[in-house]
């Protein structure tokens, strides 16, 4: 098992599961973070410092494991980040409206800083 950032991260990312992660397994996009899942040894430590509750067990992705798909390619490419961001100031706007990634997922990478 491992663990997976979903929909709720996107324009979200809040980046206090950063922070907390023993193995620094989180990358960072744009207006998104992932998790490398052949990083990730499933402590489980992050999945409650997210505020919007976008990380999950792989256990529960979509039956087509898209999340798992999409945190695998990103980790790829993406920058590392193990230290908390600035999360984007709009942020709170977003919160709670669902299917954000169809809407506003970027490829972009982050700054990684």
């Amino acid at each position: 098992m491992t663990y997976i950032v979903t929909d709720p991260c996107v324009k979200c990312k809040f980046m206090d599961c950063v922070e907390v992660c023993p193995v620094d397994c989180f990358y960072e996009g744009e207006n998104f973070l992932v998790i490398n899942p052949d990083e990730c040894i499933d402590c489980g430590v992050c999945e409650p410092e997210c505020p919007v509750d976008a990380i999950k067990p792989d256990t529960e992705d979509e039956p087509d494991g898209k999340w798992l798909e999409v945190n695998s390619k990103y980790a790829r490419v993406w920058p590392n980040i193990s230290v908390k961001g600035t999360p984007p100031a709009d942020r709170e706007d977003f919160e709670r409206e669902t299917g954000k990634f169809e809407k506003y997922f970027s490829e972009k990478p982050g700054d990684g800083k």
